[in-house]
């Protein structure tokens, strides 16, 4: 019997087992599926089918990598404003100033009136030792005319540049020639420098510009410091104003010249990214002489992390007005066309915990690049009671408070002056003719000014020369309306912008530098720190009502009737490289 009733149950048995393992299959299936295609349908794999769709069935031919090209900066535009995509095009252009070399004739140059202007030489390259001399117009290039619309800054750059030894022929126009000449020119390396200024502000101080920070940054910093040395200096002053960064390897290396050993000077960490420290190895030759840094709005990244190492670890006085307040770190990462991305992948701190990222809403660039502006309207860059901290504070090694959320905000504030600003001058310079104006006077009178090695010799030579009054007659004939009394009230100012232009044409950087620093308040807050031996910073007397670690921290200076030429209106030239 037992067995007979086996095995008619038997075929139940295996039938309620089947089915289960169907519901149990099934709803794993159902389950995992459901997984899978969600990840198929939200994730990456959805933009690729999107353009496979696109590309067969759309109602017109389509050019998907045009698409692609413009969908990137797009979707990267959507994380924060500074992960960013570099078509291959522009990568070259991206890297060269970083990378403190190129490949080309070694000419800067501008573009005016359809024409290419040599401005400046670089000396002992390629171009000045095949004959091509500033204020020669280049109007062939190997053969073929190069007039006209077709000159632009891309074209110009593609057509001179070129791979290490090849060779190109250039026709070009001088003054005094009534025919064109030709050059046969062999590319070679230019070297790009981010220090662009270093001499003896006095007897006992030194000045380093460095304008940004790229892969030869810090042995250019070692041959500047040395051939300060060789002068004498007992003080130094660094100036990073409108220093946009660059590698922040570079920047630490910097920082480690002036600091003892074991102190902290940025450490990064980020979602995917585990906090890595820099620290100082001792190993620095500078670690003890005073030191002051200069800093303002146009100052950010890797030069805030400079300077906010000197201000943690109370290395060095910062003076000027609150940095641009950038805190992300990015990589570079390359695709196989030669284009990349630039991916926000850390943030990085300064010694004292602070991040100094200003704050952003995603994929709202337009209001993040209007910062600068409501801090300028704000009142901010007059009064450092108008300096509104969204970050919390905390304390550098000797207790002095400080702030995170927002740049770095200097220990001495000094204001803009907009004493002599007048709206003739706000118009000469948006309008770019001081520029026209500057480099058409150069060129008018280069034989009579090339005589002039020296910024102090040409200087007091164009003082002689009246160039205000002849602006001011250029610019009456293409549009601006001459208006005495505003020039009058603004002479300093268009005096000292026409004529550092002039300077710069004829010279080099470091001459306009040498100019414009002669009369720069930021400047000559900073030599009277020294003669105080006040650069090294200490906590400020307690004053009543307040602690030590109050706002009391931050210093202030009142304001200078002199000029902005140095601060905002002006700007260093924009140069191309060739």
């Amino acid at each position: 019997m037992k067995y007979d009733k086996k095995n008619r149950f038997m075929p139940l048995l295996m039938a309620a087992s089947m089915i289960l393992g169907i519901l149990i299959g099934t709803f794993y299936a159902n389950h995992f599926s459901g997984s899978r295609l969600t990840v198929v349908n939200n994730g990456s794999n959805k933009l690729s089918n999107l353009l496979r769709i696109i590309d067969d069935q759309y109602v017109d031919d389509v050019n998907i990598d045009s698409l692609v090209e413009k969908a990137m900066p797009l979707i990267l535009g959507e994380l924060d404003p500074h992960s960013v995509y570099i078509s291959a095009k522009d990568v070259q252009q991206s890297e060269d100033d970083l990378k403190g070399s190129f490949s080309g004739v070694g000419i800067e140059f501008t573009i005016r009136q359809d024409t290419i202007h040599v401005e400046n030489v670089i000396k002992n390259g390629p171009a000045e030792k095949a004959g091509i001399i500033a204020g020669d117009k280049i109007v062939m290039v190997d053969g073929k005319k190069f007039v006209g619309k077709q000159v632009t800054q891309e074209e110009a750059m593609h057509r001179l540049k070129g791979p290490q030894g090849s060779k190109v022929r250039v026709g070009v126009l001088r003054f005094g020639h009534p025919k064109v000449l030709s050059f046969d020119v062999t590319r070679a390396e230019i070297p790009t420098k981010t220090i662009t200024a270093a001499y003896m502000l006095d007897d006992t101080t030194g000045y380093i510009k460095i304008k940004n920070f790229g892969e030869k940054t810090y042995p250019e910093l070692l041959i500047a410091l040395a051939n300060l040395q060789q002068q004498g200096f007992q003080n130094l002053v660094i100036d990073l104003r409108d220093n946009p960064g660059g590698y922040l390897q570079s920047a630490v290396q910097v920082a480690n010249e002036f600091l003892p050993a074991k102190k902290l000077i940025v450490y990064t960490e980020g979602r995917k990214s585990p906090r890595q420290d820099y620290t100082s190895d001792g190993h620095g030759a500078y670690q003890n002489i005073p030191l002051v840094v200069l800093i303002n709005e146009g100052t950010a990244s890797a030069a805030e992390i400079l300077a906010g190492a000197m201000q943690d670890n109370d290395r060095a006085t910062i003076i000027g007005r609150r940095s641009f307040g950038k805190g992300l770190v990015q990589q570079q990462i390359p695709f196989p066309d030669g284009s990349m991305i630039r991916l926000t992948i850390a943030r990085y701190y300064t010694p004292s915990g602070r991040c100094i990222q200003k704050p952003y809403v995603d994929g709202d660039e337009e209001a993040y690049a209007q910062d600068i502006i409501d801090r300028y309207q704000h009142g901010e860059f007059f009064s450092q009671d108008s300096i509104k901290h969204t970050g919390p504070a905390y304390h550098t090694g000797i207790g002095r408070v400080v702030y995170g959320g927002g740049g770095i905000t200097p220990d001495i504030f000094v204001p803009e002056d907009t004493t002599y600003v007048t709206s003739y001058y706000k118009q000469a310079i948006m309008s770019g003719l001081i520029l026209q104006f500057a480099f058409t006077y150069t060129d008018n009178n280069r034989q009579k000014m090339k005589m002039f090695k020296q910024m102090l010799d040409l200087s007091k030579y164009l003082n002689e020369q009246n160039t205000v009054d002849q602006f001011a007659d250029y610019a009456d004939k293409h549009g601006l309306q001459r208006r005495n009394l505003l020039i009058k009230k603004s002479h300093s100012l268009l005096e000292q912008f026409i004529n550092g232009r002039i300077i710069y044409n004829m010279l080099d950087e470091q001459a306009l530098y040498e100019y414009l620093n002669q009369d720069d308040p930021v400047i000559t807050r900073a030599l009277m720190l020294f003669k105080q031996n006040a650069a090294f910073p200490k906590l400020p007397a307690p004053t009543k009502g307040k602690t030590s670690r109050g706002k009391t921290a931050m210093g202030s200076w009142p304001a200078f009737h002199g000029n902005m030429y140095n601060t905002v209106a002006f700007m260093p030239p924009f140069r191309l490289n060739s």
